[in-house]
């Protein structure tokens, strides 16, 4: 499985790092998921400089596509060069957004009637472009899903792993990373959050 975690100037480095870290644990499994951005570099909103792993158009052949956000996405929102480059099929892969990704997948047309999770900063840009937002971390339909907060991102990479490669082994790689004496809790709750979201047959 291969996954693009998108990731531009300014990103939020919980977003990008913690979902590219998650999925990784799964490599053993041909699991690969990579930071994909529009330039050779970016720079997070602390000031990490961050070497592009592949470039924005391997996320047409991703198996699973993940827009982190930023303090600049609004201003990829309005970049048809950059949004030109993000041909999706939500028919063939598993898309989702965290924060103010949520607002580049509202701009790519990808959410239409679907109403959507995001960051309170984002919530009025996300409304503007005409999408209903949830007050709760995480929302999913068909192969769609969006999460709102920083510490959202396991949400986002169980619900993932969850529907390609079962429950199991999701909560494998969320024990793994779960605070030790915490780590049966984290799961049941991170499950328990995603769980309404998934197709009946996911187990």
């Amino acid at each position: 499985m291969r996954v693009a975690v998108l990731t531009f100037d300014g990103f939020n480095e919980l977003d990008s790092f913690i979902a590219s870290a998650l999925f990784n644990r799964l490599r053993e499994r041909g699991w690969q998921a990579q930071i994909t951005c529009p330039s050779q570099q970016v720079t997070s909103m602390n000031g990490v400089l961050v070497q592009a792993q592949q470039p924005l158009e391997f996320a047409r052949e991703a198996d699973v596509v993940l827009f982190g956000s930023g303090i600049k996405t609004r201003e990829v929102a309005q970049d048809a060069s950059i949004l030109e480059r993000l041909r999706l099929d939500p028919g063939r892969q598993l898309i989702g957004a965290q924060c103010s990704g949520t607002l580049l997948m509202a701009k790519l047309g990808l959410l239409q009637a679907l109403p959507a999770c995001t960051d309170l900063t984002t919530k009025p840009w996300v409304i503007e472009a005409g999408v209903e937002v949830l007050n709760q971390p995480f929302f999913a339909r068909g192969n769609l899903a969006t999460a709102g907060g920083c510490l959202a991102a396991p949400y986002l990479a169980a619900w993932a792993i969850t529907r390609l490669a079962g429950e199991q082994v999701s909560a494998e790689v969320l024990h793994y990373v779960a605070p030790v004496g915490e780590k049966e809790a984290f799961v049941e709750r991170a499950m328990k959050v995603i769980r309404p979201y998934l197709p009946a047959s996911t187990g």
